[in-house]
């Protein structure tokens, strides 16, 4: 995480001006069960500068629904810090919709199952759109996960979806490859 902010950081620094850039870190089951987790985050936002709200904490679906009173005591500390929260891999858990409206998220990631057949058939499109007509109605941005060609970009624009990522956009890249694209196309 001290790694992923101060490299955000960094990358701010070459697109001032420009849109905003938040870093996305996944925490895991053992990350989130750890008691000083909170003070460890905390911590972490202070030594590297970054702005808390530049930091989105992703968690799972699976892993949010193993115990979700400390799952949702945990978002909300993490909250009050200012970070951001994400449901990670959204519909390959069993997340019902009583406990999504508990959790204190800001974003809803569609996992790729759902992203990479849109366009096969109008049940896709209909469960694609339910997903992020739902997120949309709890006030949370919907990012698809998986996008591979402008065709299912589109489509997911068509159907409200708010951000999406993959390789669509770029391949995976090494820190210096992305600060050199940053620098040349800040619109990335």
């Amino acid at each position: 995480m001290n790694e992923a902010c101060r490299q955000a950081r960094e990358w701010q620094g070459l697109r001032v001006g420009e849109s905003p850039l938040f870093m996305s870190v996944n925490l895991s089951v053992r990350q989130l069960r750890y008691s000083n987790l909170v003070e460890e985050v905390a911590g972490v936002l202070r030594e590297t500068g970054l702005d808390p709200h530049a930091l989105v904490l992703e968690i799972t679906e699976s892993v949010a629904m193993e115990d979700v009173p400390s799952t949702v005591g945990m978002m909300r500390e993490l909250k009050s810090l200012g970070v951001r929260l994400a449901i990670d891999d959204f519909g390959t858990g069993y997340t019902s919709l009583a406990y999504l409206k508990r959790f204190p998220v800001d974003y809803l990631k569609i996992d790729r199952s759902f992203t990479g057949e849109i366009g096969e058939g109008a049940g896709d499109r209909a469960t694609l759109r339910a997903i992020i007509d739902i997120a949309h109605a709890l006030s949370l941005e919907v990012l698809a996960e998986g996008i591979e060609d402008a065709g299912q970009l589109a489509r997911l624009q068509e159907l409200g979806c708010d951000l999406a990522q993959g390789y669509h956009f770029s391949e995976p890249l090494t820190p210096e490859a992305a600060s050199e694209l940053l620098a040349n196309d800040p619109d990335r």
